[in-house]
């Protein structure tokens, strides 16, 4: 499998560590702990389409989403996972480029 890196480019994925599921999100810090539990521990595994999580280890150590399907691995879009962060890193401003 090969992940395009919006940074650095088309690279194996062995230079990406999986993260988990992207569409996971978390409760308030100081929600109860049975949240907490349920938010970290208990996951779907779901066949087709996902959002998941990847660091790029061995490149630019950016923190992905990639849409991937969990049934042929094809890799449908790659994001960085923080908002803004991919126009910082072009150095875009307020939109314009």
């Amino acid at each position: 499998m090969r992940i395009n890196c919006p940074f650095c480019g088309l690279r194996d994925h062995a230079e990406f560590a999986y993260g988990g599921d992207g569409s996971v999100r978390y409760p308030p810090l100081d929600a109860p702990a049975a949240d907490w539990h349920d938010a970290v521990f208990l996951r779907a595994n779901p066949r087709g389409m996902q959002t998941e999580t990847w660091q790029h280890l061995h490149g630019c150590r950016m923190w992905l989403l990639v849409e991937r399907d969990t049934a042929t691995h094809e890799i449908r879009s790659v994001r960085a996972a923080h908002d803004g962060i991919g126009a910082a890193l072009r150095g875009e401003r307020d939109g314009a480029r």
